[in-house]
């Protein structure tokens, strides 16, 4: 069984689209948990709460990764960012009990991709994204690690990166006004 997550209510059928890869493909894990952290973006979150109209695709923002049992480790790179992106948010969890023609995603454990569409079999509604993710945590399916549990070297690290991604990020008007909100180094 593969699970994929989405805010839209009401599909049947799983189709590719364009994302970090930059071809139309459809993203599956064959381990629900870590879909949940697909049920919000940080970013399009903030800019919709804080009223910023953008109408380009809204950047991706992804602190999470996997420890060495493949477990997903969800870091939070700000205080309560993980409140902040998913509390409150809605959304639903797709299964597909059959994929054809599809190839692991070498970057990320358990992800599966397809090129074709893929007909959806159940749907599970999440109600508040934040509680299943605290849930998974208290069962031992993620882990979440607070702000407060970031090193001095973390903390360091994390500053590197956002600058870097904020120099890059010219032409998304959308991630700086989330960097510069959630990160007061980031250039006023």
């Amino acid at each position: 069984m593969f699970y994929h997550a989405s805010a839209v209510e009401g599909l049947k059928l799983l189709t590719p689209h364009v994302s970090n890869h930059g071809r139309p493909l459809v993203y599956m894990s064959s381990k629900r948990e870590n879909t949940l952290v697909y049920l919000s973006n940080a970013v399009e979150k903030f800019c919709r709460e804080a009223g910023l109209v953008y109408s380009g695709a809204y950047y991706k923002w992804a602190s999470y990764g996997f420890n060495s049992d493949g477990i997903l480790v969800l870091e939070e790179y700000y205080l309560n960012a993980t409140a902040d992106t998913y509390k409150g948010v809605s959304g639903f969890i797709y299964t597909a009990d059959k994929v054809e023609n599809y190839n692991n995603q070498a970057d990320i454990p358990f992800a599966v991709i397809s090129e074709r569409p893929v007909k959806i079999t159940g749907c599970e509604e999440v109600p508040d994204a934040y509680d299943a993710i605290m849930d998974a945590a208290e069962n031992g399916r993620i882990i979440v690690k607070s702000f407060e549990q970031n090193s001095n070297d973390k903390l360091f690290w994390i500053k590197s990166i956002v600058l870097a991604e904020y120099e890059k990020a010219k032409a998304h008007p959308d991630y700086r006004a989330f960097l510069r909100a959630k990160f007061p180094f980031c250039p006023q």
